[in-house]
């Protein structure tokens, strides 16, 4: 089984980033359905769900964290 299976693209937004309540809206609609996908595969190859839902969290604050440290360094 292709553990990417459904992950073949992410619609693009139909908001502007500007209109930060829609767009925001928008983009968890987008990814909802991929994240229960995702904690769906990880419950089934038998991680704890809350725990890979943890671990997800804090792999999105690191990706965050990371993106910030590249941001402030090239000014």
């Amino acid at each position: 089984m292709d553990a990417m299976a459904g992950l073949e693209s992410v619609p693009a937004p139909t908001h502007q980033a500007k209109e930060f309540l829609a767009y925001e809206t928008e983009c968890r609609n987008v990814l909802k359905p991929l994240l229960a996908g995702l904690l769906d595969m990880a419950e089934a190859a038998g991680w704890n769900r809350r725990t890979a839902a943890s671990a997800l969290m804090f792999l999105a604050a690191q990706q965050v964290s990371a993106t910030s440290e590249v941001s402030a360094g090239s000014g």
